[in-house]
């Protein structure tokens, strides 16, 4: 099972017991030189951002940059691979997430093995999406959209990022626990989905939630429900999409990945550090701002997590047949 929310709290009590963090034994002359951090997507979005804020404050408590290295494609697959075939010597370092576990049922053949190959080291954040439809859509609920939809089959367009992408995985989910179905658009990145649903060219869209915020507010886009178990405190009347279909959640999240030889004594450092920055109000605010919900994850809890993530989303990209492109 997930790390409940209780666990997640008492993990985060915990650490904010230790304001200075206990070097393990053979970790304490690391880092000696600057810290490679591969991010597997272009600069300037979200996971991109998280990185950078939380690559800031461990190079101002470890004494060496954590240099975060760019190296998008193939649905995060190109700096993915890039880490697996590094020296596990903690210099190289992976932001991994919620396209690991999918990448993983979707790829034919893959050249290595996320789970075999990546060792688990913290936990970052977890990010949701947001059901959002354009304002010609007559829904106002998600009731409204289930019903709609059942009466019009395959003419709801619904937009995402790419085949295989974590917002065609939300909406995958929905479309299988509630029997209906959407006509899936897959677009070569989130913004230019998110454009088309703004100009009215596609229906809906299971959107990150930042990422649409601004076109709700400015009422482009009507925002349906969250697809996180709980409601969001930036839209607390919203409702979850679980209010109304029993069982459903779709969640991102993101953490800190190292080649699956990196030796445990830095993986603990690393670890420590990065949970002395997730249970610090002042950074968690930080996070918040870029729509990241603190996750302060244990390497155990982080390999847990992908266990049940990838289970759960093999089922969603076998109902839905995805393909790579």
């Amino acid at each position: 099972m997930l790390p409940s929310r209780r666990h997640m709290m008492k993990l985060a009590a915990n650490a904010a017991l230790f304001p200075v963090v206990a070097t393990p034994v053979g970790a304490q002359s690391y880092p000696s030189k600057p810290v490679r951090w591969v991010v597997p997507f272009p600069p300037g979005g979200a996971p991109d951002i998280i990185a950078r804020l939380v690559g800031q404050r461990l190079s101002e408590r470890m004494g060496q940059p954590f240099v975060i290295e760019n190296r998008s494609g193939a649905s995060g697959n190109i700096g993915t691979e890039s880490v697996v075939r590094a020296s596990p010597d903690g210099n190289t370092l992976l932001l991994i997430g919620t396209f690991n576990v999918l990448n993983a049922a979707v790829m034919i053949n893959p050249p290595f093995d996320f789970a075999r190959d990546i060792a688990p080291v913290a936990g970052l954040v977890r990010t949701y999406y947001v059901v959002v439809v354009h304002p010609s859509l007559p829904v106002a609920s998600i009731p409204d959209l289930i019903a709609y939809t059942k009466q019009n089959p395959r003419k709801i367009n619904m937009a995402s990022g790419g085949n295989g992408s974590p917002h065609q995985a939300a909406g995958e989910l929905f479309k299988m626990m509630t029997g209906t179905d959407m006509t899936h658009i897959p677009y070569r990145g989130a913004a230019q989905a998110v454009g088309d649903l703004v100009a009215g060219h596609v229906q809906i869209m299971f959107d990150n939630l930042t990422s649409s915020l601004q076109h709700i507010r400015d009422r482009k886009l009507r925002p349906l429900a969250v697809t996180s178990f709980t409601r969001s405190p930036l839209f607390p009347d919203l409702p979850t999409v679980g209010e109304f279909v029993s069982g459903y959640e779709a969640s991102g999240w993101l953490g800190v990945g190292a080649p699956k030889e990196t030796p445990h004594p830095i993986v603990e450092r690393l670890n420590a550090e990065v949970l002395l920055a997730l249970t610090d109000p002042a950074f968690a605010s930080r996070l918040a701002d870029v729509g990241g919900i603190p996750m302060p994850f244990s390497p155990d809890d982080l390999a847990r997590l992908i266990e049940v993530e990838t289970r759960k989303w093999a089922k969603v990209v076998a109902f839905a047949g995805i393909k790579p492109d």
